[in-house]
Parts: structure tokens; sequence; C-alpha cells
């Protein structure tokens, strides 16, 4: 493919450094990492997400640069993470209120250690969409496409991931093209999405390696097939080109990213509607939401932190 040439990162400012990591291996003793990884994030004041398994880890996680350069060096200080890859960008606030570990993963009995398709660097990924043989499709659930998707990209629209199996046996068109190209936002789903498209008996099958945040770290505005925003599972809500904050906010009713123009509707009341929750409510429910965003407003000029968020 035609190398692309890759213009220097544009600086983002802010406090925090946010690490966005995964890798597939093979970890049945999971469970001894527990308690050693969650106590080294909290002695470093790190926060976030991750999943721990026995097929791998996958997260984000946000703190001072020495605390997730710590945490990482952990992490690849163990045989089976030794090559874990991780992608960084800024966060003018911690965009995390805890630290979170959840020791579960994705759709089961997929093996990404066993099958997997082909990954595509970044700068290889617009020759690749842009070919008419070539089928695209967007991995993430139905309110992150909602703020941006590749051009011209297949969005199966679903509420989580493990509806993606069945929309795929659904869709006996995707056959109709000899490539499937898959994206997610870091990478993780991917590795999931082709091993099972894999088995299903597709053959060429590709993914976005490093998911969107690398293709919006590396590749330049003006060379982009990339259209909108892409939502990250903390309080940042989106990232743009060069992973800068975007200006996407969360309906704290119903989690969906909404824009500052969505503000303005008379559906939207802060923490208790917008226009894609507002029917689905009814008004006993929007009172419980007003009388808890009350309390949270009330929290915060006592200088309190709430965790309910």
């Amino acid at each position: 493919m035609t190398d692309t040439t890759i213009l220097p990162r544009p600086e983002v400012s802010g406090d925090f450094l946010v690490a966005a990591l995964y890798h597939f291996a093979r970890l049945p003793r999971f469970e001894s990492l527990r308690e050693p990884l969650f106590a080294l994030c909290q002695e470093n004041g790190v926060k976030g997400t991750l999943l721990l398994a026995a097929e791998g880890i996958n997260g984000t996680i946000a703190g001072p640069d020495a605390g997730i350069h710590a945490v990482l060096s952990f992490l690849r200080a163990q045989p089976e993470f030794a090559a874990l890859e991780h992608k960084e960008s800024r966060a003018s606030h911690m965009p995390f209120v805890r630290l979170k570990e959840i020791v579960t993963m994705g759709v089961p009995d997929i093996d990404p250690n066993r099958i997997v398709g082909t990954y595509v660097e970044a700068r290889d990924w617009n020759e690749l969409i842009s070919d008419p043989d070539t089928i695209v499709i967007d991995t993430r659930n139905d309110y992150e496409t909602a703020i941006g998707i590749f051009k011209g990209a297949v969005d199966p629209q679903t509420k989580t991931f493990r509806e993606f199996p069945d929309w795929v046996k659904n869709n006996p068109g995707l056959h109709n093209k000899p490539k499937i190209a898959m994206y997610c936002t870091g990478g993780i789903r991917c590795e999931k999405a082709t091993a099972f498209m894999k088995e299903q008996g597709f053959d060429e099958v590709y993914h976005l390696k490093g998911g969107i945040l690398k293709y919006l770290e590396e590749v330049p505005e003006e060379e982009s097939l990339w259209e909108g925003a892409c939502f990250v599972f903390d309080e940042r809500v989106s990232v743009v080109h060069g992973l800068a904050e975007g200006d996407h906010q969360l309906c704290h009713a119903c989690r969906n990213p909404i824009t500052p123009e969505v503000r303005l509707s008379p559906k939207f009341e802060e923490g208790v509607s917008c226009p894609s929750c507002y029917e689905d409510r009814s008004e006993e429910d929007r009172q419980r939401f007003r009388d808890r965003q009350q309390q949270i407003e009330l929290a915060k000029k006592r200088g309190e932190r709430h965790l309910g968020r």
C-alpha cells in the first residue's frame, strides 16, 4: 500500500496521562495478578477500568505520568504481557472517578490467540477502505457510532457487542465482496470480531491496528476519512484528531453522548433527560432524577466528591 506521510502529532495539554491498552494472551493465572495490580494503581494515583481475564487484559487508565509508567512497567514485566502495546493521550482533568477492575471480557468462545484477521496500520487504512471490493464494518455500539464513523462504513447498530455475531449471521450480503475491513475504538473488539468472522468462513478479513484512537493520533486531519468524534469510556466522553478532547458531554440519565447543540433542546435537563431518552422516561422517573441532581449539586457546593456519576 502507498505510504502516507505522518505529520508530527499536535501537542495536547493536560495534567493527566491517559493510557488505553489491551493484549490477548493465555493467562490462566489472572486471579493472582488482581490484588498486586489493584494495589499498584492505588499507590500511584491511577484510576480507570481494567478488564483482566484468562484471555488477556484490556482497559483504559489515567493518572500522573510516573504512575501510568509504573503500571505499564509492572504489566510488561509479566511474561504474558511483554509485548503489550498502549496508546497515550492527555486529559485536562482526571477522567475517571475511581479504579474499577472487572474480571470479564467480550464474547465467549472466540479465541484471538488462535485465529485473527490481518492487521492494517493506520497509515494504510485509507487505501483499504477506499477499495470498492471492501466492506467496512464498525464493530462498536450504537451510542458510539452516533457521534462518529468512518466514511462509507456499515453501522450494525448493536446495543452490545454480544449482538454482533447474530448481526453477521443475519446479513448474508456481507459475502458479496471479497474483503472485510473492521474497526473499533482501540482494537480490542476488532480482535474478537475478526476472529469470529474468520470462523464464519470469511477469508480476507482486516482490522485497524490500534483502532480509531491510533488513526486519530497518526493520520493528519486533512487526509482523514474519519467523520465526527470518537466516543471514549471516561469523563472526556469524546476525542477528535490529535486525540484532543471533544465537546461532547454525557446525559447522566441515559449515559448517551450529547453535543452542545443538544443541550439547547427543550427536552434536555441536566441530569434528568435528553432528546434520546426523554420519551422513554415517565414524569415520575424525571422527578426522581431531579431529586438526585439536586443532591449532586448540593454535594458540589459542599465541596464533596460525588461518586455516583
